[in-house]
């Protein structure tokens, strides 16, 4: 070596350690040698991959600050991936925007308007089971390059008991902010189940209603905007554990629930009556009254299912999705870009063979989904368990094939091929 190093003497100039521990360095001429004497300095794969790590945190917090996309920019990408639903996109998208245009805004030039603070604008998303409720929240987040999370209302309860604490939320989009507090303090957080911890008019003052009212006051200060101490490993808090300080005033809070008997505390409002359980014309006609009542739904509303009023106040966007009908599920299995056709076809074209869908087997396949009543979510356990035996023969098969589902093979009344002899 040129500065009279051996091989057995290499180690990083950056952590130390010697070569045969840190492995094969990358060497480079300085300018001004790191030590003094040595032209030559050398660095670790391990140092390279914190390096690295650092300028990804930097590229990530330049994303969050340079552009704020436009509402019709984030409805289009949520075209791309979520059937139905335009109103609540819309909704979503403005909130969006003037969420992150209250936290990345320019300096406001006119005096009249100096003082004045905008407001947060957290989301209430109501809607049934497996309409797109995460999906929205999800999706929104990706296009905008911020750290998203995930939590359930219902493990949540109030401090001291079993359960997992309100901040525990925080701690998950730390976590997806790959530690980085700053990139969190502008993240997405959704709660879903919000509706699990409203107050019932059964509970009485023997009993603490620790998963319930209580959860909903401790969430008021987060939603709000405090300064949360987080364990950083999760769990219960204790007097001599570290704290990571993380502020949320900047995080949205996107609240999902179903929201179960709501339209009838609507419709008592209105002084209307619904129709009664059915099935065929009637049922369908009950899902579109239920959308229609609750496309009208009030804050009040809200304190009458059992919401405190001080949370309902800090959730002053509400969005209502409605229920997805039989067309919404042949759509949502064949159009969006992460269609489970699609996804299926991909992994066909990975054995070198075509797989095809008729209408008809696209229909037979959302009337099943729709049969379950669990929405969209219902779609990937049917396809799955159709696909199964195929899946299993068709890396058997002769390459170059096209295949065809139809609706009898939905049924089950006929097979895509025999399975293949065994050796």
């Amino acid at each position: 070596m040129s500065d009279g190093s051996t091989p057995a003497q290499l180690a990083c100039d950056f952590c130390g350690r010697p070569a045969s521990e840190a492995g094969p360095m990358i060497e480079g001429k300085a300018l001004q040698p790191i030590v003094p004497g040595r032209p030559i300095s050398h660095i670790c794969s391990n140092c390279v991959d914190v390096c690295d790590g650092i300028f990804q945190q930097h590229d990530r917090a330049k994303i969050q600050i340079d552009k704020v996309p436009t509402p019709r920019e984030l409805v289009a990408h949520l075209d791309d991936y979520i059937i139905g639903q335009e109103n609540v996109k819309k909704t979503l998208a403005v909130a969006v925007v003037n969420h992150y245009k209250r936290v990345l805004g320019r300096e406001i030039t006119d005096p009249d308007l100096q003082d004045v603070e905008v407001a947060k604008s957290n989301v209430l998303l109501i809607g049934p089971t497996g309409c797109g409720k995460t999906a929205l929240a999800q999706t929104l987040a990706r296009r905008l390059h911020v750290p998203f999370a995930i939590g359930d209302a219902t493990t949540l309860t109030e401090a001291g008991y079993v359960g997992e604490d309100v901040e525990n939320l925080i701690l998950k989009l730390v976590m997806a902010a790959d530690y980085d507090i700053a990139a969190a303090e502008k993240g997405i957080i959704y709660i879903d189940e919000i509706d699990k911890i409203g107050k019932t008019s059964q509970n009485v003052s023997i009993t603490r209603d620790v998963s319930g009212e209580g959860v909903q006051q401790a969430l008021l200060k987060l939603l709000e905007g405090t300064t949360a101490n987080v364990p950083p490993q999760g769990g219960r808090k204790h007097p001599e554990q570290q704290y990571l300080q993380v502020n949320t005033t900047d995080i949205l809070f996107i609240c999902g629930g179903t929201f179960v008997g709501l339209e009838e505390i609507i419709a008592k409002r209105l002084g209307r009556k619904m129709i009664g359980f059915g099935r065929g014309e009637e049922a369908t006609d009950r899902e579109l009254e239920r959308n229609e009542l609750v496309a009208q739904v009030t804050p009040e509303d809200l304190e009458r299912f059992g919401m405190i009023p001080e949370l309902v106040g800090r959730l002053p966007i509400i969005a209502t999705l409605d229920q997805l009908s039989v067309e919404d599920l042949e759509k949502i299995l064949v159009e969006p870009r992460d269609s489970l056709s699609k996804q299926y076809r991909v992994l066909f074209h990975l054995d070198d063979a075509k797989l095809e869908f008729t209408p008809e087997a696209i229909h037979e396949i959302a009337l099943l989904a729709k049969a379950r009543g669990t929405g969209a979510r219902a779609l990937r356990s049917i396809m799955e368990n159709l696909m199964l035996e195929i899946m299993y023969e068709l890396p058997e098969r002769e390459p170059g094939q096209t295949y065809t589902i139809t609706d009898k093979i939905v049924r089950k009344e006929a097979r895509l091929f025999e399975p293949a002899a065994k050796v």
